[in-house]
């Protein structure tokens, strides 16, 4: 028995696998999109030709021939055959955007799991990127400390050699008649 639209769910790590960072953006592709959608990815470029202007730059963007070699090579998919042009690659923004332009039941649902896992990863990232800042700050404390146990053990050395090789010193008070003095 299928599943039904009101039953559909992806497991998250799928639509985790299938963001990628490219030009410093987390971004879906759109052939990854159109099987989330159930869709061809014909069809999904389709929709988002007819309202080309619901996409500026930073909600969508062609990949260019050296990131999609580059990108094939990651993932580890041949370039032989399948798409003769690189792939469109939209931001989250993008992605939302899509909700309004394919407007079947699958696609609202899909389309909020979807924001659901970009929440995650955003957090995530944050989670990470406070861990980063509190290791160097520790790693500067470090270095502080290490700087001062240096200069503890070079006046350490310095008070030994005083200690092993002391400078005479001179006398003081009143001579002693009769004595050759040095």
């Amino acid at each position: 028995m299928a599943k039904g639209i009101d039953q559909l769910v992806i497991p998250d790590e799928i639509i985790t696998g299938k963001i990628y960072l490219i030009r410093d953006k987390k971004v879906m592709l759109d052939e990854d999109l159109a099987e989330l959608y159930g869709v061809t990815t014909g069809n999904l470029n389709k929709a988002v030709s007819r309202n080309n202007a619901r996409f500026p730059e930073d909600f969508m963007f062609q990949l260019k021939k050296e990131e999609f070699d580059i990108l094939l090579f990651q993932i580890g998919r041949s370039s032989w055959g399948g798409r003769r042009t690189p792939p469109y690659a939209f931001t989250e923004q993008g992605v939302a955007m899509l909700s309004g332009v394919l407007n079947s039941e699958r696609a609202i649902k899909v389309n909020i799991q979807i924001m659901r896992v970009f929440t995650k990863v955003r957090e995530i990232l944050m989670d990470n990127l406070s861990i980063r800042l509190e290791i160097e700050e520790i790693k500067k404390t470090l270095m502080n400390q290490d700087k001062n146990i240096e200069l503890v053990f070079s006046y350490l050395d310095e008070l030994i050699e005083k200690h092993e090789n002391p400078k005479p010193r001179k006398a003081i008070g009143f001579k002693t008649p009769g004595k050759n003095e040095d």
